[in-house]
């Protein structure tokens, strides 16, 4: 499988590996991705871009399977405005699998690295 991620994020959108003539925008739209997935708390806390095609996916989010939706959920993303379905129902469609995603990242994050946003204060005297 491929792992740089821009090199596969151009094959499913069917562009050669070999043709560089987009790479700037896919690029643009794979960081802005990259950011939503920040947001939702998922991936390193400080962000993450990539510049060329020697970025890999393990760099990313490491090597934990649970987290191989992250390749479909940045495919869907750069697709929905670098190439976006012609319907209305294409589209909407996406959109669907985009907030799934989303969801589905987001479910599985909080059961992993969920932080209690109010944790319980312990009294000064009990200290």
């Amino acid at each position: 499988m491929e792992q740089s991620i821009l090199k596969s994020v151009k094959k499913v959108l069917g562009i050669e590996a070999s043709d560089t003539s987009f790479d700037l925008d896919i690029l643009i739209h794979i960081n802005s991705a990259f950011a939503t997935l920040n947001q939702l708390g998922i991936g390193p806390d400080d962000g993450f871009e990539i510049e060329d095609d020697d970025a890999e996916w393990s760099s990313f989010y490491g090597t934990d399977p649970r987290y191989n939706a992250i390749r479909t959920y940045v495919w869907l993303k750069v697709k929905t405005v670098f190439d976006p379905p012609q319907t209305s129902y294409a589209v909407e469609a996406v959109k669907e699998q985009i907030r799934e995603h989303e969801w589905r990242l987001n479910a599985y994050r909080e059961t992993t690295e969920w932080i209690d946003p109010n944790p319980p204060v312990i009294p000064e005297e009990e200290v």
